[in-house]
């Protein structure tokens, strides 16, 4: 049990009663018709019955795909799949046994008086007139009906695309800790980095001194612990706020002494929950691959120079290269004169095997002493070699198959020069990573989008030396993959839900009335998250995303419900297909709107309130809560207008095809 496994119990607390209202208000209805108790709860439930199996199932079937989920963010989905899926199958089971009893037994003749409510009865009595309205007028001239739904359909789908928001991989959480890496220019020494970590302490000791209250007279954040650790090529400084709700605001305050350093490279960042690695769950990787080092890192300069255009650090976003780009460490190169070496009668890996005897010594074999394995290693004469320098590799004695002795300076150019701290491979490629942390206001997709056309396609575009290849990695690859995964997702849960309607329907037309309602309730929810930025900041990253996921099974009930209930009076009642589908709509109006509200209600606190772990489901909740309001509404709108067109190759009118009497 964890918060987004309670996210999903708290989302299903309005979900679960949705069958239980559909149930209760047919029985309601059928009882305000003079009805007895019993006959009202038989028929009550059983003419509803199919319609709340098939709305569970579409609700439940919808995350068959998001439990087979393999990435990351499927361990994620997955609690809350299965906190909902075990939730409405039980709603469904009381919904169909306990309300039908309970009712029989308990609904009184004075139940069934009205009980009004001023000013909420006039909205309502002009609501369902107005409604009733446009079904009669779109029902009995299709023409009409087509170009409403075409309007309404092609709207939500403009409004959604115009806009939906750019992707996030996913929720950064608010872990009390700041952390940074540092990465000074090459050369640096402990004295240097020393003073680096004094300016650092002089800005955090107020912070510190200010415990054990929440902040400091000037309304800084107090600093609840520190630490600062120095290491040969970077450093690591961290820090945790009294209040942990402000812990974000110590990364301006620490990150200004840190990098006031000129050429200092590094992350200030928030450690992501869900992320792995100092820049967090944000991070992109730009690689710059190749052959020779001397090409990766010209390209890699230039690409550095780029981003620190494109997204400098004065907008909160973060920069470092992995490695360096710059040769930082002493290096001596052998490059052997093969026409000396042929001469003396050796060869390059007779050179090699000289000059590591004399450094390290050569692993000749694996040798058994007593009951103990050892290696038998071949080592040049170290007392000889205790005066000489490392630079002093040339003097090193190479005997020749001819046994004359020849230092290894004539047999080779010895070369003092520069070379990399640290070397990186990348499927077998020499490799220099650029890992790019942007801003939290702009979203990883945006910033990907700009590395690949502002850097990469200009490098391109300029030039590359050959061999050299640029790539794009870290989380903007894990982004790309579970967003592919989602889209797939997605589709396949739309087809499952489509066969199952057709499985009741009896017909592939009527489930196509039916999906028109995803749109709709995807324009909703796009419409409910732009909502709650308008108050905070929340991207739509994949948790949020699966808010539209829900959508899909969830939505779908509300024309399930108008479907399910004008077949019914066409086949059990022989009304005409204009008649069913007016008086469908007139009775599935309230019990809609009743599920739509314990159902919006339920989770507008997970939006509303803040709490704990409230950063990682505020955009899931925002997303269901606009999608199901606008679907409500909408739906009405949409699906009697489509049900008109298609209703009579679906559901033909009983009476045309009853058998004659015999005269």
């Amino acid at each position: 049990l964890n918060v987004i496994s309670l996210a999903g119990i708290a989302f299903a607390v309005g979900m679960i009663v949705d069958a239980a209202i559909v149930v209760l208000e047919n029985i309601y209805r059928l009882r305000e018709k003079g009805l007895s108790r019993r006959e009202a709860a038989y028929a009550g439930a059983r003419q509803v019955w199919g319609a709340i199996l098939v709305s569970a199932l579409t609700t439940v079937m919808v995350f068959i795909p998001i439990l087979i989920m393999e990435l990351e963010a499927g361990q994620l989905f997955r609690d809350i799949a299965v906190a909902i899926s075990v939730s409405v199958i039980l709603s469904l089971v009381v919904a169909v046994t306990v309300i039908p009893a309970l009712s029989a037994r308990l609904l009184s003749q004075s139940d069934q008086k009205p009980r009004r409510l001023f000013g909420i009865d006039h909205i309502g009595s002009a609501f369902h007139w107005l409604v009733m309205a446009y079904v009669r007028l779109t029902v009995r001239y299709r023409a009409v009906g087509l170009a409403m739904v075409g309007g309404i359909a092609g709207g939500a789908a403009v409004l959604a695309w115009a806009f939906l928001p750019k992707l996030e991989y996913l929720p950064e959480g608010n872990r009390n800790l700041v952390f940074g890496l540092l990465i000074p220019p090459p050369g640096y020494n402990l004295d240097t980095t020393e003073t680096i970590a004094e300016r650092i302490e002089a800005v955090a000791e107020p912070l510190w001194e200010a415990r054990p209250a929440a902040e400091t007279e000037d309304g800084l954040p107090a600093i609840q612990s520190f630490f600062f650790v120095a290491r040969p090529g970077s450093s690591f400084v961290g820090a945790a706020a009294v209040d942990g709700e402000r812990v974000g605001e110590l990364i301006p305050i620490l990150s200004r002494p840190i990098f006031a350093e000129p050429g200092t490279f590094g992350f200030m960042t928030q450690p992501s929950l869900f992320g792995r690695g100092i820049g967090g769950g944000r991070t992109i990787e730009l690689n710059v691959s190749g052959e020779e080092l001397e090409d990766i890192l010209g390209v890699a300069g230039r690409a550095a120079g780029m981003i620190a255009g494109l997204l400098p650090r004065s907008e909160g976003h973060q920069f470092r290269p992995r490695p360096g780009l710059e040769l930082g460490a002493p290096e001596l190169r052998l490059i052997p004169n093969r026409i000396r070496l042929a001469d003396a009668g050796l060869t390059t890996e007779a050179l090699a095997a000289t000059v590591d005897a004399y450094n390290d010594g050569i692993r000749i074999a694996e040798i058994s002493v007593g009951n103990r394995r050892l290696d038998l290693t071949l080592m040049g004469d170290q007392d000889a070699m205790g005066a000489q320098r490392t630079q002093d590799v040339g003097a090193f004695p190479v005997v020749t198959p001819a046994g004359q002795i020849i230092p290894v300076s004539e047999l080779s150019e010895v070369r003092l020069t520069a070379g990399p701290t640290e070397i990186l491979h990348r499927e077998r490629l020499r490799t220099v990573t650029l890992e790019v942390r942007p801003s939290d206001a702009l979203p990883l997709e945006a910033a990907v989008d700009l590395l690949e056309t502002e850097v990469i396609e200009a490098l391109k575009g300029q030039g590359l030396p050959a061999g050299v290849q640029l790539s794009v990695s870290g989380t903007a690859d894990q982004l790309s993959q579970t967003w592919n995964a989602i889209q797939i997702n997605l589709v396949v849960a739309m087809i499952i839900i489509f066969l199952v309607m057709a499985i009741l329907f009896e017909s592939f037309l009527l489930p196509l009335v039916v999906m028109i309602s995803v749109p709709v309730a995807a324009a909703g929810g796009v419409g409910g998250l732009a909502l709650l930025n308008q108050f905070q900041t929340q991207p739509l990253d994949m948790l949020t995303l699966l808010g539209f996921v829900i959508l899909v099974g969830i939505v779908v009930n509300n024309a399930i419900l108008i479907v399910h209930q004008s077949l019914h009076h066409l086949r059990e009642d022989g009304m005409s297909p204009v008649d069913a589908i007016e008086e469908a709509t007139r009775n599935r109006i309230r019990p809609i709107f009743m599920s739509t509200l314990t159902s919006v209600f339920g989770m507008l606190p997970l939006v509303v309130f803040p709490g704990a772990g409230s950063e990682l489901y505020r955009g899931l909740g925002a997303v269901v809560v606009g999608g199901l309001s606008m679907s409500a509404f909408l739906t009405l709108l949409t699906v009697p207008p489509l049900l008109r067109l298609v209703i009579s190759l679906s559901a033909p009118n009983p009476r045309a095809s009853a058998p004659m009497a015999a005269e």
